[in-house]
């Protein structure tokens, strides 16, 4: 059987739960003051999974909304995965003391390689590595400055060095509902040979089925945000929808 996990979003900046356009800190829409009851509805409403990012962290370089997220970890009664300023080991450390069950290395991948790697030695089944990138390169620092570095060629060389999960996010359809780039994301998995979770773009049931189609080829979830807050997209739909994805074999 090969599973499909659906991951809520959950960004947080000054303490509340909002959402950015192509990660524009400008372009905000605050849906929640409370990311912690935003996390409880996902779980009650069926989530195996809550994606948090600290949207501050992202920006300074180092966790911001620490205290915030392990409270939600210790709250609910489902695994969170963290990504957002994670630049040393004592942040991740912290955080995985604090409950989180998976960080998430994103700038850090490209500015600080041996880092990288003695996390994975160290943590490598909760570490996954974000990649987001814009036309076709990695994208850092909260998605403000564009690097020389290619998704793929990234994606393998972590590989090698031991990590199992990567985030692929296409920054052009973050927040803009049109759909996720399924052909990248797809390259991408079978190029590094790892699961890949698909982030940014999903807008409607259909963009959830056709990325859990491609869970054969390596894709092994989803992220979900602006779809969720708009309600483009039920959670407990998305969720039947994977759960039946995965029992099929498909």
């Amino acid at each position: 059987m090969t599973a499909f996990t659906i991951y809520p979003a959950i960004d947080i900046r000054g303490g509340r739960c909002v959402r950015l356009v192509q990660g524009d800190y400008g372009q905000e829409t605050v849906y929640d003051e409370s990311p912690l009851d935003v996390a409880r509805r996902w779980e009650r409403e069926g989530a195996s999974w809550i994606h948090l990012v600290d949207l501050d962290g992202a920006k300074a370089g180092h966790p911001v909304n620490d205290r915030l997220i392990g409270e939600i970890a210790r709250t609910v009664g489902v695994p969170v995965q963290v990504g957002g300023g994670l630049r040393t080991r004592d942040d991740v450390e912290r955080l995985l003391e604090k409950g989180v069950a998976r960080v998430i290395l994103g700038t850090a991948a490209i500015e600080d390689r041996a880092f990288v790697e003695d996390v994975l030695s160290r943590h490598g089944g909760h570490v996954a590595i974000g990649i987001d990138a814009r036309d076709g390169y990695v994208a850092t620092r909260g998605w403000l400055e564009t690097s020389e570095v290619q998704a793929e060629a990234l994606a393998c060389q972590l590989a090698e060095a031991g990590a199992k999960t990567f985030i692929f996010t296409d920054i052009s359809r973050d927040g803009m509902m049109r759909g996720p780039n399924v052909e990248a994301i797809t390259a991408l998995a079978r190029a590094c040979g790892q699961q890949v979770i698909a982030s940014g773009g999903v807008s409607s049931m259909a963009d959830v089925e056709t990325l859990a189609a491609q869970a054969r080829e390596g894709v092994s979830g989803a992220i979900i945000g602006k779809a969720l807050y708009t309600g483009s997209v039920r959670l407990e739909d998305a969720v039947r929808l994977a759960e039946a994805a995965g029992s099929s074999g498909r």
